[in-house]
């Protein structure tokens, strides 16, 4: 009786349960953390509230693979929360990234 109590207490601490916003974050590829956080400055309560339910579809291993900052895009779109994000038009000329501005600048001068 005395060791089966033993083993009990020696059972190992249960870890704590990760944050919904890092198990999200695990998944997200390309632009996705970006997207997820110009969304949630937009739609914090809305953010959090998708985070906790993408988190336990992962969990219970129904939501599997990356998501890309497009497909999330898409998906924020379809459920209504609409906002827009930073474009940059860049163009890669001689090996190097340069801006419109740029771009037109030299070919002014």
């Amino acid at each position: 009786m005395l060791q089966s109590q033993a083993k009990f207490v020696a059972a190992p601490p249960l870890k704590p349960a990760e944050l919904p916003r890092d198990v999200v974050r695990k998944l997200l590829a390309g632009r996705g953390s970006e997207v997820m956080e110009t969304a949630r400055r937009h739609y914090p309560a809305e953010i959090e509230r998708l985070e906790s339910s993408i988190a336990a579809l992962v969990t219970q291993g129904r939501l599997k693979g990356p998501i890309s900052g497009e497909e999330l895009y898409a998906f924020l779109r379809r459920l209504g929360l609409v906002f827009s994000m930073d474009v940059k038009i860049r163009i890669k000329e001689h090996g190097e990234l340069k801006s419109i501005e740029e771009k037109l600048r030299k070919s002014s001068i």
